[in-house]
């Protein structure tokens, strides 16, 4: 009798281990069928916006970061908290404020809210915890309202075109600045928004963050300089290209500053882009072990 009773205790602990896993799968179907139609608008706009063709990738990253997680969460212990009832009211909160404003944002990101919550409503903390990250992660797929890119995009394309005059200048090229139009000796270039570099700013930031996971692990602050380093990364990179096609445009007219040779202009860039992260990730994983020895060094006897 005595042994038998682990038994049962083990196999009742198993079969609401397993309801709550189906109970939470059931809640996350319900809430994704009921924000289906903000989702579809949603997956429309990356598939249209070349600024936000990136979201396509977010969703397959966050499951892969969450199946990752497997074996963390066999052991995690399922003990839901009213926490997440917490977050799951900021999720209507923000579904109220998007239907009533208008703001699709505000929509899109309470689904991400709606998830967080049921998770630690359901799962409990620990579960939340480790899924912490791929949850977050999803709010990279978000665009940005269109009031927060125009005054993003405006100053970042005022200092593409500033940088670019200024090489073009160092370069020989006679340029001159007005606004964010370049007037050379035979044509001008108009640094529109879609040169602001908003477009690689948010792939290579979507890329430092997945780099950063897999990048010394547990080290939040270097992980945290290598997605901060993104910044002035792409915006580097974008004067470069638009000094670039300002010495196209020179030497071999306007038509240089379209069509395929500026979209391939724009996968060169991108990827000199990539190759300063690696360089960024390199610096910082050889200054920490420059000086974890450093201290091991003075810390042992002499």
């Amino acid at each position: 009798m005595s042994q038998g009773q682990p038994s049962i205790e083990a196999s009742a602990a198993t079969d609401l281990r397993q309801k709550t896993l189906w109970a939470l799968c059931a809640t996350i179907a319900i809430a994704t069928y009921v924000f289906y139609p903000v989702l579809v608008q949603m997956f429309r706009t990356w598939r249209a916006n070349p600024d936000y063709s990136h979201g396509l990738l977010i969703v397959p990253l966050s499951l892969y970061f969450a199946y990752g997680k497997t074996p963390q969460l066999r052991r995690a212990e399922l003990d839901g908290s009213w926490w997440g009832a917490g977050i799951l009211f900021l999720g209507v909160i923000a579904v109220c404020i998007g239907e009533l404003g208008g703001l699709l944002t505000a929509l899109r990101s309470g689904y991400v809210l709606a998830l967080m919550g049921l998770v630690l409503l359901l799962a409990g903390r620990r579960v939340f915890e480790i899924l912490l990250f791929p949850m977050a992660f999803l709010f990279l797929m978000v665009p940005l309202p269109q009031s927060l890119v125009n005054i993003i995009a405006f100053p970042l394309q005022l200092i593409a075109a500033g940088w670019a005059v200024g090489s073009l200048q160092a370069f020989g090229i006679p340029a001159l600045l007005e606004g964010n139009i370049i007037h050379l000796a035979h044509t001008q270039l108009f640094v529109a928004e879609a040169c602001s570099g908003l477009r690689s700013l948010m792939a290579l930031l979507t890329l430092g963050v997945v780099f950063a996971q897999f990048f010394r692990p547990g080290h939040m602050i270097q992980q945290s300089i290598l997605v901060a380093g993104t910044i002035p990364i792409a915006i580097v990179v974008n004067a470069v290209r638009v000094s670039l096609t300002g010495v196209l445009a020179h030497n071999f007219g306007r038509e240089t500053a379209t069509g395929f040779i500026h979209d391939f202009q724009g996968m060169i860039t991108f990827g000199m882009a990539f190759f300063m992260l690696l360089l960024l990730a390199r610096s910082l994983s050889f200054g920490a072990n420059f000086f974890t020895r450093k201290n091991a060094q003075e810390s042992s006897p002499a």
